[in-house]
């Protein structure tokens, strides 16, 4: 007997976790919370603390980058599902981690406006993102739970203004001794500080206590009540994010609060803190963090507050004193506003303040291609197919548009591009990656965004193909530069469209190889083409003549032998010589009661593998024959190779042909050049 299927509102409650909810709801007095820290002193640790125990909290690991040692997990995005991850930046994130570690141990960043600094799409804004997504996670953990505190007054609750920490209620002249005994009991190479003072609401309930208890704070602390709070960007609580607008519709009470005008009515002075509404940017960040998009377009007067805040640690409500704030501030502007920055006098104080932290856009091929395959997942594009290598190819022109000409003779720029993905190129070994960096230090701060691959490859997507190419992508790349705002002269668009056709070049050549690799991989092929050369080396070296298929005799193939040693780099003066050494070595094989195992030895597989596609030209060229070539044998070869296409590589019937079109164009190509030289 079947289960009656649960309600919707039955999978509702299952999804709730009640030990996890009475955790969130936890309250106490002042006295419960301080009992709490002598047990766990690092509930009361600051927002740069806390930050870096969350990114420790989703951990680290051994980098693949070259120049990074570590990869913080968090920029994986495991919140999301790998959505929101970055690739390719573990060196400049590492820079960030050991930034905000500093801060957390008081070595001064704590007092610097941290900026994220590059071009246009090159995750700036994914970073911040990904580290409000962790604290709001975090902050819901055991391991990252805060706390705060409200007043209960006359049967009123009331919220500290700005969900501060609770010690900020212990008299002045008791820190020093909470903060040693709890340091004593921490263990962490940060220690921690209770610094700042109360708000300008909890001052006053503070003083109006204070006078109804005649000044003993021990009554006065009877009527706080201590809460977990959680922090959240949607609710505004401990995140906060400031965006420019138009300079006449903004002024800095959108960072530090205003007047409550409905308050105002009942307590008659807007100097008054329950008539004021600490709802500011700041005081919505305090305890976590606040974003500053494109920070460098604000108006100076905010510039001044935002200095004061990251400097001192406090901000200036209308009317009222120094107020203390506890956060990270995180900003990032992109190059042209930067440099204006730079070439501003009047902003030395700002820029004096200020750690920058250059984020370039990506120069591996492998994680720019990574950015696109998220984007473009199997699962996303109804129905429609990328072939291999289409979002490689479209990763490839991003990295050139950013890169600069090489100074190494020798050195081009794809090949640069591929040190720099970490492959081997001849002449050239990997140590060579730091000294082409150090050479060309602004790398990574110019060129294409991924943005406009991404709309390329999107365009590409939507018209009638139902399988899209590489060369569908490359075109549709090179179309989108004489109406893209990002290209900004003609002489850069001209540029842009010479590496689509340098990328093209690389295509085709990586075609070639696997239409090569898909005819070595019909191993009785390569077999016969071995025993066959093997045959006619021993006719030639005994005079004797080879038996063709209809056994007929006929002198040795020396057109045969001649194109595979060529390939093997056998000069013609030394054809004899290598001849005889092939017929003893096999000899000698055979008398041990050994195989000749060809395919052992590299070069001769590579010089067989390069005969057969050779060979096989007259087979390739059949697809552009059509329906006029009905040679059955060909045809049949025609068809293994587009089997072994779909089965090695993963393309679909469309795209292997699409492929072989592509190299039977090639093979037409050549074979003039070929039929010219042999004339000469």
């Amino acid at each position: 007997m079947h289960e009656p299927r649960p309600s919707l509102m039955d999978l509702a409650l299952r999804a709730q976790d009640a030990e996890q909810r009475r955790k969130l709801s936890y309250e106490g007095s002042f006295a419960d919370y301080l009992a709490l820290l002598e047990q766990r002193p690092a509930l009361a640790r600051n927002a740069f603390q806390r930050m870096v125990d969350m990114l420790e909290h989703f951990g680290c690991e051994p980098s693949r980058e070259r120049g990074a040692r570590r990869r913080w997990k968090l920029f994986d995005d495991p919140l999301g599902g790998g959505r929101d991850a970055v690739y390719g930046l573990d060196a400049r994130l590492e820079e960030l981690v050991a930034t905000l570690r500093a801060a957390a141990r008081g070595l001064g960043p704590e007092r610097r406006v941290i900026l994220l600094h590059g071009p246009v799409g090159s995750a700036k804004s994914t970073i911040v993102r990904l580290l409000k997504r962790g604290l709001e996670h975090h902050s819901r953990t055991d391991d990252g739970a805060l706390y705060t505190f409200d007043w209960e007054i006359d049967g009123a609750r009331i919220p500290s203004a700005m969900r501060q920490e609770p010690l900020l209620l212990l008299p002045r002249e008791a820190r020093a001794e909470v903060e040693r005994r709890l340091n004593r009991d921490l263990g962490r190479e940060w220690t921690l500080r209770i610094e700042g003072e109360l708000d300008p609401v909890s001052r006053y309930w503070m003083g109006e206590l204070m006078r109804r208890h005649c000044g003993d704070w021990s009554r006065v602390i009877e009527h706080v009540r201590v809460r977990r709070v959680v922090l959240s960007e949607e609710e505004r609580l401990g995140i906060g994010t400031f965006q420019p607008k138009d300079e006449k519709n903004q002024d800095s009470t959108e960072l530090t609060g205003d007047v409550n005008y409905r308050q105002l009515a009942e307590y008659g002075s807007d100097s008054d803190p329950r008539a004021f509404s600490f709802d500011g940017e700041f005081n919505v960040a305090n305890r976590g963090l606040l974003e500053f998009i494109e920070v460098l377009k604000l108006d100076v007067a905010f510039l001044y507050d935002l200095l004061g805040a990251s400097q001192e640690h406090a901000i200036k409500p209308r009317k009222f004193a120094q107020t203390s704030i506890d956060e990270v501030i995180l900003g990032h502007t992109n190059e042209p506003e930067y440099r204006k920055l730079a070439s501003n006098e009047l902003m030395e104080a700002f820029r004096d303040r200020t750690i920058k932290i250059d984020v370039p856009y990506n120069l591996s091929v492998k994680d720019e291609a990574r950015i696109y395959e998220r984007t473009f997942h199997a699962s996303r594009l109804n129905g429609r197919t990328l072939a291999p290598h289409a979002l490689e190819m479209a990763a490839l022109w991003a990295v050139l548009t950013r890169l600069e000409e090489p100074r190494q003779g020798g050195l081009s720029l794809v090949r640069k591009a591929r040190l720099y993905d970490g492959e081997s190129v001849p002449g050239h070994g990997p140590e060579m990656v730091a000294e082409l960096r150090r050479q060309a230090p602004r790398e990574g701060l110019g060129g294409v965004s991924p943005r406009y691959v991404q709309d390329r490859i999107a365009a590409a997507l939507v018209g009638e193909r139902t399988t899209v190419t590489a060369l569908d992508i490359l075109a549709s790349l090179e179309s989108g530069l004489s109406h893209s705002s990002l290209v900004s002269n003609e002489e850069t668009r001209r540029r842009y469209a010479q590496l689509v056709g340098l990328v093209r070049e690389e295509h085709e050549q990586l075609a070639r190889d696997e239409v090569q690799a898909a005819l070595a991989a019909d191993g009785e092929a390569l077999d016969r083409l071995c025993a066959k050369y093997v045959e006619n080396v021993r006719a030639h070296a005994t005079r004797e003549k080879v038996p063709d298929a209809f056994g007929r005799p006929l002198a040795p193939d020396e057109r045969l032998m001649r194109s595979i040693e060529e390939k093997l780099e056998i000069a013609e003066a030394r054809r004899d010589d290598f001849r005889i050494e092939l017929l003893n070595f096999v000899s000698q094989l055979q008398r041990d009661g050994r195989t000749f195992e060809w395919r052992s030895n590299r070069r001769l597989l590579r010089a067989l593998e390069q005969k057969s596609f050779e060979d096989a030209r007259d087979s390739i060229q059949l697809v552009t024959g059509g329906a006029d070539v009905v040679d059955p044998e060909a045809r049949e070869k025609l068809a293994r190779l587009r089997t072994r296409l779909m089965r090695q590589f993963g393309y679909d019937e469309l795209a292997a042909d699409e492929l072989l079109a592509l190299v039977s164009s090639l093979l037409a190509r050549i074979a003039p050049r070929a039929r010219g030289l042999e004339a000469a």
